[in-house]
């Protein structure tokens, strides 16, 4: 029950980001068309994990998101609250679908639990 909870949550995240993109004035289709965007913090894992968890988090922390959107407001500059609510939506869609922060051990290891074949074996464990 409260993984349904949590994860319901992470949904109204990301619809609220979705709507703030609309109140800025941006296209419908734009947030959609650069939802994926994040994810190019996944090209650290090419040089090693420890680099890879770095950079992942660093476009998935949803502290950060919320620190680029804030200072978007102070600046007045529309673009960079849109990269806020881009950068926060994309976390709370990826934390609904169970993908988490990442641990530097391994990329399937995330603050959420282990994906993949992973976590059916840290469950079959406890």
């Amino acid at each position: 029950m409260m993984k349904l909870l949590l994860k319901s949550e992470d949904l109204a995240k990301l619809v609220l980001s979705y709507l703030g993109s609309l109140y800025l004035g941006y296209d419908w289709w734009l947030y959609f068309a650069l939802l994926l965007v994040p994810d190019i913090g996944m090209v650290g894992y090419l040089v090693s994990s420890r680099v890879g968890a770095f950079t992942y988090n660093l476009l998935h922390h949803q502290g950060i998101a919320i620190a680029v959107g804030i200072s978007g407001f102070y600046l007045g500059h529309e673009t960079l609250q849109f990269a806020g609510l881009l950068l926060f939506g994309h976390s709370a869609m990826d934390r609904a679908l169970g993908y988490g922060l990442k641990f530097t051990d391994s990329f399937k290891h995330t603050h959420i639990g282990w994906i993949g074949p992973e976590a059916k074996q840290e469950l079959q464990k406890g």
